[in-house]
C-alpha cells in the first residue's frame, strides 16, 4: 500500500486545534473569516457557475458537482456549497475541527462528509473532484508545491481550483499580522508567519508547476470604515484569490 507523503505542519495544525470550538462564533477568533465569507462566496460561486455553465438563480445550481473543501475548519464554506446542491467533502488535518463541523451541519440539516485527512492522503487514494476549494491553507503548509501538486491530482480533468492566501510585503505584515493579531486581536498572536506568505506571481508559478493553468486572480479588500470586504481587480496587496483549471484529458 502506498504511503502518502504529507505537507502538514504540526505546529500550524495545533494553532487551529486550539481554536476549533470557536468556528461558528461570529465575534470570536474567526471573526475575520465571518466578515470575509460573503466576499469569498461571491467569488467562488461566480467562478464555479462560469466554469461549469450553471445558473445561480436556479435551485441547486451546483447539483451533480463533487466538491472538496480542503482545510474546511468548522464548515464556513462547506455548508453554503452544500446548500447550493454540491456533493461536499470537507477535509481538515486538525482533528478537533471535524466534530465541530459535523455537529453544525447536522443542526443545519445538511449532508456533508467531513474527514480528518490530508490532501496528500486523498490524492494517494485516487479520489477526484470537480471543484477543490483551497482557501487560506497554502500559507500554512510545509511544502507549497507538493501540496498544490496533490490538489492538482485531486481534480478531475476539466476541474476547477479556487485558492486564496496572503501576499508577502510590508503592507501585509502591517495588516495581517500587526493589525489582525496585535491591534484588533482578531486572531491569536502567531497565527500567521509572514515569511510563509506568498506573492501572487509566486503562487501563479507554483500553480503552473503543479500542472494547473491559472485563469484568474483578484484581491479581497477590507474597508475599515464600512467594515466590509469587496473584490478588487487591482488591489492584491494583502488578501487575494486565484482560480485555476486542470486540462481536459
Amino acid at each position: 500500500m502506498q504511503t502518502a507523503q504529507t505537507t502538514v505542519d504540526p505546529s500550524e495544525v495545533a494553532k487551529f486545534e486550539a481554536m476549533a470550538a470557536e468556528w461558528w462564533d461570529p465575534k470570536g477568533k474567526f471573526k475575520p473569516l465571518h466578515l470575509m465569507n460573503p466576499c469569498r462566496l461571491d467569488y467562488i460561486t461566480r467562478q464555479i457557475a462560469g466554469e461549469f455553465g450553471r445558473d445561480l438563480t436556479q435551485p441547486d445550481p451546483f447539483k451533480g458537482l463533487r466538491l472538496l473543501d480542503i482545510g474546511c475548519g468548522g464548515g464556513l464554506l462547506s455548508e453554503p456549497m452544500a446548500r447550493l446542491g454540491a456533493t461536499v467533502v470537507g477535509a481538515d488535518a486538525a482533528a478537533g475541527n471535524i466534530p465541530v463541523a459535523q455537529v453544525h451541519a447536522q443542526q443545519s440539516g445538511l449532508e456533508i462528509e467531513y474527514r480528518n485527512i490530508t490532501a496528500e492522503e486523498m490524492a494517494a487514494a485516487g479520489e477526484q473532484f470537480d471543484v477543490v476549494l483551497n482557501m487560506e491553507v497554502v500559507e500554512h503548509v510545509a511544502d507549497p508545491l507538493a501540496y498544490l501538486t496533490a490538489c492538482h491530482n485531486l481534480l478531475k480533468p476539466g476541474g476547477l481550483m479556487i485558492c486564496s492566501t496572503i501576499n508577502r510585503n510590508a503592507k501585509s505584515f502591517a495588516v495581517a499580522i500587526v493589525g489582525a493579531e496585535y491591534v484588533m486581536r482578531w486572531l491569536p498572536k502567531g497565527t500567521h508567519e509572514w515569511n510563509k506568505f506568498i506573492t501572487p506571481d509566486e503562487l501563479f508559478g507554483l500553480i503552473s508547476n503543479a500542472g494547473l493553468e491559472p485563469v484568474d486572480r483578484k484581491g479581497f479588500v477590507f474597508n475599515p470604515i464600512s467594515w466590509q470586504w469587496s473584490i478588487s481587480d487591482r488591489d492584491l496587496s494583502v488578501n487575494y484569490v486565484t482560480a485555476s483549471t486542470k486540462a481536459q484529458a
